[in-house]
């Protein structure tokens, strides 16, 4: 029974036809999302979310700076850690977000949801790496874990890795600012707006 509803959850995720409807969806998503967060956000809890996503976001621009897409096998950076460390950053950068709503069944959802995203997404893109890269990607699967870090020697040596033009070329710098931007949005109505009003 359980088996069958992840299956279908899983379909759901895998469904070509619901992935693009939700990329082209996906910003006017996104913008409604901020317009129903921003005035619902609890002011006692700003600074925990503040610093949850942008732990999130100094962890997926390292990715953008250690990620020379499709061109080369990203082995280095957060990469020597963990093969998908975009989606651990990117799941903190939200998660930090919408613990500002302070409601536990929200992060809960989100983090149900979240995972089947992640995870089926790893799978497709972990296919298209192993028909570019072969066995030099196959064998960096059998030493570095999916999602919680390895720590091989192999790869450690490479992980104070972080170049300024991949992560320009990989637009982090546009990333984290939309990050900072959002939280001066949040700032503002919260501690500002609110309070002349």
């Amino acid at each position: 029974m359980v088996q069958q509803a992840i299956e279908r959850v899983n379909e759901v995720f895998n469904n070509k036809t619901v992935r693009k409807a939700f990329l082209k969806i996906r910003i006017p998503l996104f913008l409604a999302a901020l317009v129903l967060l921003v005035p619902n956000i609890k002011p006692d809890l700003f600074l925990s979310g503040f610093l949850v996503t942008f732990f999130g976001s100094l962890f997926q621009s390292w990715c953008f700076g250690a990620l020379d897409k499709n061109k080369s096998l990203a082995i280095q950076g957060p990469y020597a850690l963990v093969r998908n460390p975009m989606y651990l950053g990117r799941f903190f950068l939200l998660f930090g977000c919408l613990l500002l709503l302070g409601n536990i069944w929200v992060l809960l959802v989100f983090s149900f949801l979240y995972y089947f995203y992640m995870a089926n997404r790893v799978k497709r893109e972990e296919e298209h790496l192993k028909g570019i890269f072969g066995k030099d990607y196959q064998a960096y699967c059998r030493d570095v874990n999916r999602f919680i870090p390895t720590l091989k020697a192999k790869y450690l040596k490479n992980m104070w890795f972080f170049k300024w033009d991949l992560f320009c070329e990989n637009h982090g710098h546009w990333n984290f600012l939309a990050v900072l931007a959002s939280y001066g949005v949040f700032w503002l109505f919260t501690f500002v707006l609110l309070k002349s009003s």
